[in-house]
């Protein structure tokens, strides 16, 4: 067990020594997130427009 927590320390020391070298390393994900937020709020904005089309125009008497 002793020697499994070891390596597991290891490798968390590793990992912790190449972010520092690589400081951008998580600017990708952040950059993804907030993209997909950014899609998300424009396809809600999307739906809201597109239904108040539908219905001012569902309301339109042609007079037929």
């Amino acid at each position: 067990m002793r020697t499994y927590l070891s390596l597991l320390w290891t490798l968390v020391r590793v990992r912790i020594e190449s972010l520092k070298e690589q400081p951008e390393a998580g600017y990708t994900t952040e950059a993804v997130v907030g993209i997909a937020l950014l899609v998300l709020i424009a396809i809600a904005t999307f739906a809201v427009i597109a239904a108040k089309v539908a219905n001012k125009a569902e309301s339109i008497d042609l007079g037929l």
